[in-house]
């Protein structure tokens, strides 16, 4: 089964930037389609952007367009998110999974195999 551990959140003020990292503890990563949800308080979880296993990726949401950025690594078992200007409400839970039914897709019921989160938080 899919094992995957997020890394890299952390305190960062606006306007800073941060890498994610999603690591597979188990099988290759290589043969997942990967995402990165987010879920801020009191909201629902959200997903942002996805990798396909052959590195094609789409951002969901309007509010990460052209700050954040998904890539992946197969080598390292890796999947990652560069943010950069970072905004207060960018602050959450930021979590990887894997939506193993459909493939890459904005609808958040379909991911599988969660980490447990990484926490960013934005703030001065």
């Amino acid at each position: 089964q899919l094992q995957l551990v997020e890394s890299g959140g952390g305190l960062v003020q606006p306007g800073g930037s941060l890498r994610l990292s999603c690591l597979a503890s188990s099988e290759h990563l290589s043969q997942y389609d990967i995402g990165y949800i987010r879920q801020a308080p009191g909201k629902e979880r959200e997903v942002l952007s996805c990798v396909t296993k052959s590195g094609a990726a789409t951002v969901f949401a309007d509010s990460v367009k052209g700050r954040f950025t998904i890539s992946r690594d197969n080598a390292r078992n890796t999947v990652y998110l560069e943010m950069s200007s970072l905004k207060y409400e960018d602050t959450a839970v930021y979590y990887c999974a894997a939506p193993t039914m459909y493939g890459c897709t904005s609808n958040v019921k379909f991911y599988n195999y969660w980490g447990r989160g990484t926490q960013v938080t934005v703030s001065s």
